[in-house]
């Protein structure tokens, strides 16, 4: 966990090459000049950091904010996307996921498994029910992203008791392309792996998809009950940072 400045600003770095450098994303208080990422919601998340120790660099990160610390913050980042009265209403422990990274050299091996690993043992520490955030689709383009988007919202929509909205400022229907004729496979290959991830794990989707032009990307909020995830994939979860 980020235990001062210096661990806060090393997740940053990293979010900065990943976020504005890779994939041409912005915000007000980006800071250029020392290529930091950086939002006014970072005092109020615990920031998680995978280190390379024989690099002696942070190569992965995922910030994460508590109902307390949102209610600390004023809201939870994402509400400014989503409206998570469902969540806010159910009454039990929520987690809000978000920033998640790893340096491109890292990418598709354990990395990945060993924050997950972290975040796990964080949700039992603080007795999580339910985890959400935001994930995001590179580009804004939704014609382009209309398989994926559809395939999300026909096989994959919250149940109603958790399934948050879409904010109209931004609402993107995710029904663009009917089930019948819809080729998932291909559809399925376009799902960025991270949301592929928390699909296997249980999640789910709310409604309707945001379109980030500050962040040039098209945004999905997953869902994820910890009592319903999928067993196997729970063991998994929990378990590969003890090999």
């Amino acid at each position: 966990m980020a235990r001062d400045a210096n661990d806060l600003m090393a997740a940053q770095r990293l979010r900065y090459d990943v976020f504005v450098r890779e994939l041409g994303g912005g915000g007000d208080m980006v800071d250029h000049d020392a290529g930091l990422e950086q939002d006014r919601f970072d005092p109020f998340f615990d920031h998680l950091l995978l280190h390379d120790m024989a690099q002696g660099q942070v190569v992965g990160v995922y910030r994460m904010l508590r109902s307390d610390q949102a209610r600390a913050a004023g809201q939870f980042y994402s509400e400014d996307e989503y409206d998570l009265t469902p969540l806010r209403q159910s009454g039990r422990n929520l987690l809000e996921l978000g920033r998640s990274c790893l340096h491109p050299d890292y990418r598709g091996g354990m990395a990945m498994h060993y924050l997950w690993s972290a975040l796990a043992s964080y949700v039992a520490e603080h007795d999580i029910d339910i985890l959400f955030g935001v994930a995001s689709f590179h580009g804004t383009d939704t014609s382009a992203l209309a398989a994926p988007l559809s395939l999300l919202h026909h096989r994959h929509l919250a149940p109603p008791d958790v399934r948050v909205r879409a904010r109209p400022e931004s609402f993107q229907s995710m029904n663009l392309i009917p089930e019948e004729v819809l080729d998932r496979r291909t559809a399925m290959l376009q799902v960025p792996a991270l949301i592929k991830a928390y699909i296997r794990l249980g999640g789910v989707i709310g409604e309707g998809a945001w379109i980030d032009r500050t962040f040039n990307t098209t945004d999905v909020c997953l869902v994820m009950d910890t009592a319903h995830m999928n067993t196997r994939q729970s063991r998994l979860y929990t378990a590969r940072g003890n090999t």
